[in-house]
Parts: structure tokens; sequence; C-alpha cells
């Protein structure tokens, strides 16, 4: 894949190596068939799945809860925090633990694994990691590497390739064999790569689209369900990480129990309509939100724009596997707050209070 080469920064460069990450999360997964085959081993006497993270690690975790829900896996996640302090006892010695963590070094996700308080037996820890030298790593049952190499700035490549791997985590708790599931995520990421440079192709078009569709609205919502929920709950990270701009993430059914409210001329709300089954209800939700006088954008898995009355700001990703369609999502928010945050005069790259790695509570 090519580099993006349209942005003289570094967090444009991280932007354009996007497709190469996801290729290269892929082939690593291959070349980590052993880790899987443990994985599913203890999958298979498993009473009790749990995902974890924190931030953008954690957002990833909706997609392989929902697909692993869907084959009757229950499947649950719980940040990290709440975890450690409250939730612990659910985990047993016949529990997965699932932990994603872009540095290993996430506070809470270090001191969950490292306790040796557990009553009911340890967990089997499976971590989720780019690199394999971090505290969570190897303190881990099996470590996984993502291999997105160094990232400066917000997640945006090891966003994308904790996907790649947590796609073959689920599909090897949901029974898959371990080659199997290599070369189905293999096939996903072929496809999640060649959407991923499309859409970077078009950044130019892309940026301009985006920031009209917020123009000068103090009030921004990124909605989604299913898989797309990783994509809203990044994406509102994103803007708030490194467009230091205030934006939220709901699940778009909860959006109409009392948010609606919000709907105006005040409101910028974007639609991640890329579930098929609930297709048609996203749409309809962005109908209602444009008629109540809000600025809707809908990101969606059609190439084309879909007839929407009235009409809304469109962005096609074409048809991209589910479990990796939050990856290519993610985009045009990604070109937004690079947009948002060089017309404001800051670095993307620059944290002024946070940190890039949280090492404490």
């Amino acid at each position: 894949m090519k580099s993006l080469g349209k942005f003289p920064d570094n967090f444009g460069t991280e932007l354009g190596s996007q497709p190469d990450a996801v290729l290269a999360a892929a082939a690593g997964l291959r070349d980590q068939a052993g880790e899987l085959t443990h994985v599913g081993r203890a999958a298979e006497g498993a009473r009790t799945i749990v995902f974890t993270g924190m931030g953008g690690s954690y957002d990833v975790c909706h997609a392989p809860v929902t697909l692993l829900a869907e084959t009757g896996i229950p499947a649950v996640m719980v940040d990290a925090a709440e975890l450690l302090h409250f939730r612990r006892p659910i985990l047993r010695g016949d529990s997965i633990l699932v932990a994603a963590s872009q540095s290993g070094e996430s506070a809470e996700l270090v001191r969950l694994v490292e306790t040796e308080d557990w009553p009911a037996g340890r967990p089997t820890i499976v971590s989720v990691t780019n690199g394999i030298g971090s505290s969570l790593a190897r303190a881990a049952s099996v470590a996984l590497d993502t291999r997105a190499g160094i990232e400066a700035g917000p997640s945006t490549k090891t966003f994308a390739a904790s996907l790649v791997v947590l796609a073959g985590v689920a599909r090897v708790l949901s029974g898959e064999a371990p080659s199997e599931a290599v070369g189905s995520v293999a096939a996903e990421a072929t496809v999640a790569a060649g959407a991923l440079q499309s859409l970077l192709d078009r950044s130019d078009e892309l940026r301009t689209s985006a920031s009209d569709w917020v123009g000068d609205r103090p009030v921004l919502a990124v909605l989604g369900r299913g898989t797309a929920r990783a994509c809203a709950e990044m994406a509102a990270l994103l803007m708030k990480e490194a467009a230091r701009f205030p934006a939220e993430s709901l699940e778009a059914g909860q959006f109409r129990h009392g948010p609606l409210e919000l709907a105006g001329p005040d409101l910028a709300v974007a639609v991640v309509a890329t579930e098929p089954a609930t297709h048609d209800l996203d749409l309809g939700l962005a109908a209602d939100l444009e008629r109540a006088g809000a600025s809707v954008m809908v990101v969606g898995s059609a190439a084309e724009a879909p007839a929407l009355h009235p009409p809304a700001t469109y962005v096609g990703i074409g048809e991209v596997p589910r479990s990796l369609a939050p990856a290519v999502a993610i985009v045009p928010f990604q070109l937004l707050a690079w947009n948002m945050a060089t017309a404001r005069g800051r670095d993307p790259l620059r944290l002024e209070v946070a940190s890039k790695v949280t090492t404490h509570e």
C-alpha cells in the first residue's frame, strides 16, 4: 500500500500507514497461530469470557463481543477500571480475560493482571498489545502482538491493528480452528486495507465534507450500533484527544431516549450505519435528525449514497467485513480531527494535559 503523503506532519503519516498496519497485523496473526491454539484450548472449558481495556483499547472490544454474542457465546466487556475495583469477582479460574492495550502499560490493566488476589482462581489472560515486552504481555497467559509499530499520536493504526487481532481471537473463541481463523482474517484484512486506501486517496474531499458537516456547531455526537459502536466511540474519543473538541458517542437506539431533544441547528451528528441488521433503522434516525434541523453525516457500507429524505452528507466505505468495518469507517473522523486541530494551530500529536500512556489512576 502507498502512504498518504498529503499531510505535512507526523499525524498524517500515521493516518496514511493504516492500510499497511492492517495487513501487518493479519500477517502477524498467522505467525502467532500457536498462541491462538492456546486460546482455543482455554475456550473449551471457559464459563465466562470478558473483554477489557481503557480508552480506544476498550472501544475496539465492541466488535468481537458483538460477533461472539451472535454465535450464542455470552462474552461481555467491562472497562478495566470498573473490573479492577468492582467487578473482579466475575473472573474465575475457568474464565478468559481478553485484555487489550496499545502500550500494555495502562495503570488499571497492569494492576488487574498483576494482582495475586484471585479467590476463585486466576483466569486465562489473553493480552492484545503493540509489542510483547510490556507489563501486561509479560503477565498474560497468552500474549498476542498487533505489530502496529511506533505510533506517536492518538490511536489510529493501533486501533485498526487491534481490531484485526481481536477478529482472530473472536473466531477462535467461537470454535474455529486457528488455521482457518488466520486465513479468514487475512482475507478480511485485504478487503479492509483496500477500502482504507480508497478513503485515504479521497482525503481532501473527505476533509472538506466533514468540516462542512460540523461547521461552527458546538455540539457533536457520533452514533452507532453493534460493531459500529467501536467506530463511534473511538471517533468521539479522537475528537476530544486530537482536536480538543467536545464530542460524545451513544448507541444509536439510545439517542431516541432523551438525547433526541438535542436535535436542532446547534447539533452535528454522525450515524455510522455499517450494520446490515439495523441499516434501515439507522437511516431512519438520520432522516429524523435532519428534519429536526441537525447537520447529519451518514457513514455507511453502500458505495453510493442511498436515497435519504431529506438528504445528508454521506460517506460510503464499501462492503467491508463487519469485524474490521470500524477501522475503515473511522477515517472521516480522523481527517476531521486532523483538520480541526491544524486549523486551530494545534499539533494533533501533542497532549497538553493527558498522556499517550496512562500509567496512574
